[in-house]
């Protein structure tokens, strides 16, 4: 195995909650799969008291994600309709250890790049949350 891609994104969790806020919006359903929406909530409800918290590291591991994705297809470019961030989730085992799961044109873009496997690790702390991947190959 080889590292194809690294990918790192840190978040302001103040800002990302503001447009988490933001009247009328519809970003946590556009972005968030309902899982990672219930998780954030329910890890919020025993921690932190923030849910922003939570997804601002979630959103932190998709756009990593994608970086390392990106290098792992290069020098082809990433194609342009990768809009739909819910074909990357993140998905968390019994002891709350995160993993990746993709799904679509995601997957099947990692599929033929020869991606065997995506690490991730998140982490929040104070006012920012971050995030690191590795595509694998």
């Amino acid at each position: 195995m080889a590292i194809a891609g690294l990918g790192y994104d840190l978040v302001d969790v103040l800002a990302f909650a503001a447009l988490l806020d933001e009247p009328g919006t519809i970003f946590a359903a556009r972005t968030f799969t309902d899982a990672e929406r219930r998780t954030a909530a329910a890890r919020a409800a025993h921690g932190s008291g923030r849910p922003a918290v939570h997804l601002a590291a979630r959103f932190a591991a998709k756009e990593a994600c994608l970086k390392a994705l990106s290098q792992a297809v290069a020098p082809e470019p990433l194609p342009r309709a990768l809009a739909d961030l819910r074909e990357i989730e993140v998905v968390s085992d019994a002891d709350g250890r995160p993993s990746l799961a993709l799904a679509g044109q995601l997957r099947v873009l990692a599929l033929r790049a020869g991606i065997s496997n995506l690490h991730v690790s998140l982490s929040h702390e104070g006012g920012l949350a971050g995030a690191v991947v590795i595509a694998e190959r």
